[in-house]
């Protein structure tokens, strides 16, 4: 009577699938939050930014919830726009309760060169529902101008 073996084609590999559990535990661990799970306020966040640009000016749209007006801060140099702002924890109820905390909160800081020369005492910001608008408009050296030719 013969001998029954198991085949098992990953048998060679179980070293790789041993390597594929210390992985995925390395990030669970990085992305559990607890007692063990690096603190919420301790992670770097960028806020997501769009820019437009057309004739008159250059329009940047960051998406800021949850922080409030007196949180921002625009800053112009040259041709430089920064946004700097801190998202705090709500510590309201204790960190240990929560399950799960995905948001990053903390500090923030974001710099954008704008390339073109823009009416710095005409620069406008507003904010609402957690979309900081800022309004550059551009200098009128820079504005496209039409040139009549004349004929000859």
């Amino acid at each position: 009577m013969a001998n029954i073996v198991r085949f098992d084609p990953f048998e060679d590999f179980s070293h790789l699938s041993r390597l594929q559990r210390e992985v995925n535990r390395l990030f669970e661990d990085n992305t559990r939050s607890g007692r063990n799970a690096e603190p919420a306020s301790s992670r770097t966040w960028a806020p997501p930014v769009d820019i437009l640009e057309d004739g008159n000016e250059i329009i940047v749209r960051a998406e800021l919830p949850g922080l409030k007006q007196e949180d921002i801060d625009i800053e112009l140099t040259g041709d430089t726009l920064t946004l700097k702002g801190e998202r705090k924890f709500d510590d309201t109820q204790r960190k240990d309760n929560y399950v799960r905390v995905e948001r990053a909160y903390g500090q923030f800081q974001r710099s954008f060169t704008i390339g073109v020369p823009v009416q710095n005492d005409a620069v406008t910001a507003s904010y609402k529902d957690g979309l900081l608008e800022v309004h550059l408009p551009k200098s009128e050296a820079t504005k496209p101008k039409k040139v009549k030719v004349s004929a000859s």
